[in-house]
């Protein structure tokens, strides 16, 4: 009995204090990882200090804890202990949720919300979150900020927070990100930008994943994210969630839980390249078809701990992990799962706590970035709420997660070992999208260089590979080496061409030593061609056919860029010098070729 005893008495008592951190910001990404600002790996470990969006004043699960419009628990404890508190379960960082209200919100503080910490009275809401992000990124934690609701109250229902742009509007949203961002650009440790919490369906309308109208999740958060790149500060990661929920869950009714699945044929690829993080939530009472309800709005499909361990695993990697797992795509990307949680009143045996051990077994084996939900509670209400990892009295005193059945789970989680160091630069991959308008990756390249057109451009340092012949879908990369070029040149004719390598066809050719960074198309037809100045070789070209079948490199690197559609690419140490198509009858002048150079 020695050996158990020993480690209930590891699990109950306090951990050493946390080693000095000795990472350094702006943090960016690599592939599938986050990394510092030395290019070491960053995982990140992270925890969700919930309030300064709202809390739950109704009844049941996270119900009567409430925070006074600021982060929980500063009517308990000093600040700094709170902080400390997170450091000691092992978190590097910080999920830290706002409303758009609060930021706005001139009305002070009450006394009562602040009482374990008096030198924050009077103050707004938004100077206490000023003291907030201060004191937890000068105890070396790194801070998301979270955009979790319009209006200062708990999430999430049919609430008037379902989407970014539900009690206020989409200009108003991306105006309160900027001030959120400009206001603590100079803060090396404000890591990134979580854009919004759960998109969801409202009581009428559904969000979609680029259907250009103003539920257009994919649209809002890809101009919202170029805005913050080119704007305000273009060291931030840009985190954008999967949608939350669509349709009426009622049985027979089509509803689901979407997460991260449309990203696999329509990616972001913002400004600023390798400051893209996507992100999902995961439940144990909610599901892939579950909306998570009891009575009201309840189904019959199954909740995610009603799932077998090799079931769960199986969609956890379809809705949300393939976007890490899969390299050399589009879409790879880092997967951050910023919420999950579980009671720590739950019974043993119950589904919840097989779920909760399959799932960090999970997190371990993907080697996940993640953020537990909720951080803080209140001691006096954990018999009815048992998610937070730290709690304390009214009088102050803590305790935590050590003392329940959660602790074994959370100690491996946050011990297991993963990739650490140095992470290689890979080859990266852009999508490039002009479905609705223009999709203009490149910071250098401004103006409206093809007026009318929808306009398409490489992110910088990349280059076009490919196109496909219909849906308007392009592909850049910088695989062989990025590219440097000062000046770019538009290409509406035939000046440029050298030899007939595409006989009977219009041949957009850039000019000598030119690389092909992006088009421009009117409807379904092309445009024009966008050349970067160079001094590419001048070799023998071949003409790459598309028009009736792909005709790609084998393995297809990059990934279907455009689903369902025929695609033309260059081999990887070749570069796109030349777009052909043709006006005859019949046709609508969509790409048939390219013409690749080596």
């Amino acid at each position: 009995m020695i050996a158990p005893l020993l480690s209930i008495l590891l699990v109950l008592l306090p951990a050493p204090a946390p080693a000095a951190p000795t990472w350094d910001g702006p943090l960016s990404t690599r592939g599938r990882y986050i990394v510092d600002a030395h290019g070491d790996r960053f995982k990140l470990k992270s925890v969700n200090w919930h309030g300064a969006s709202g809390t739950f004043d109704g009844t049941g699960h996270h119900a009567g804890e409430d925070s006074g419009r600021i982060p929980l628990g500063l009517d308990r404890a000093p600040l700094d202990e709170i902080v400390a508190g997170l450091r000691d379960v092992g978190a590097n960082s910080v999920r830290l949720p706002f409303s758009s209200e609060m930021v706005h919100d001139q009305q002070p503080v009450t006394d009562a919300a602040v009482a374990a910490n008096p030198e924050l009275r009077g103050l707004t809401p938004l100077a206490v979150y000023d003291q907030v992000v201060a004191a937890l990124t000068g105890a070396g934690l790194a801070v998301i900020l979270n955009n979790h609701t319009n209006t200062t109250r708990w999430c999430c229902g049919v609430d008037g927070n379902e989407r970014w742009n539900t009690s206020q509007s989409t200009s108003d949203w991306e105006e309160t990100w900027l001030t959120m961002v400009r206001r603590y650009r100079d803060n090396r440790r404000v890591v990134g930008a979580d854009l919004y919490n759960e998109v969801r369906r409202s009581v009428w309308d559904d969000p979609n994943w680029g259907l250009g109208d103003d539920h257009d999740w994919y649209a809002a958060s890809q101009h919202l994210g170029d805005r913050i790149l080119r704007e305000a500060n273009p060291d931030l990661l840009i985190i954008v969630e999967g949608i939350n929920w669509t349709g009426v869950p009622v049985d027979g009714f089509a509803h689901e839980r979407p997460t991260l699945k449309p990203v696999r044929t329509l990616s972001h690829t913002l400004a600023v390249s390798g400051q893209l993080v996507y992100s999902a939530h995961f439940y144990g009472y909610t599901g892939p078809n579950h909306s998570g309800a009891t009575g009201a709005g309840e189904t019959t499909d199954p909740r995610y701990h009603d799932l077998t361990r090799t079931q769960l695993f199986d969609v956890l990697y379809r809705d949300a992990f393939y976007v890490s797992a899969e390299t050399g795509r589009h879409f790879t990307a880092p997967v951050w799962i910023s919420e999950f949680g579980v009671g720590g009143n739950e019974p043993a045996g119950s589904a919840e706590r097989a779920w909760f051990g399959n799932f960090v077994d999970y997190l371990i084996q993907a080697d996940a970035d993640f953020a537990y939900w909720p951080a803080v509670g209140w001691a006096e209400k954990r018999a009815s709420n048992g998610w937070a990892l730290l709690y304390w009295d009214r009088s102050g005193a803590r305790s935590s997660v050590a003392s329940d059945w959660r602790a074994s789970d959370w100690s491996r989680l946050i011990a297991a070992p993963g990739l650490a160091g140095p992470v290689p630069t890979p080859v990266r991959w852009s999508m490039l999208s002009p479905d609705h308008g223009d999709f203009n990756a490149s910071r250098p390249v401004t103006g409206d260089w093809d007026v009318g057109a929808r306009k398409a451009a490489c992110p910088d340092g990349q280059r076009l590979i490919g196109l496909s012949h219909t849906g308007n879908r392009g592909l850049c990369t910088d695989t062989g080496g990025g590219i440097a070029w000062t000046s770019f040149a538009v290409v509406t004719d035939e000046r440029y061409v050298t030899a007939d390598w595409a006989p009977g066809y219009t041949k957009l050719q850039c000019p000598a030593g030119g690389r092909l960074i992006g088009y421009a198309v009117r409807g379904a037809a092309v445009s024009s061609a966008l050349c970067a100045a160079g001094t590419a070789g001048a070799a023998a070209g071949r003409t790459v056919w598309f028009d009736r079948g792909d005709n790609r490199p084998a393995g297809e690197p990059g990934g279907d860029f455009a689903y369902g559609r025929y695609k033309g690419q260059c081999a990887g140490d070749e570069y796109a010098a030349g777009i052909a198509y043709t006006g005859r009858f019949g046709s609508a002048r969509t790409p048939d070729a390219l013409y690749c150079r080596g």
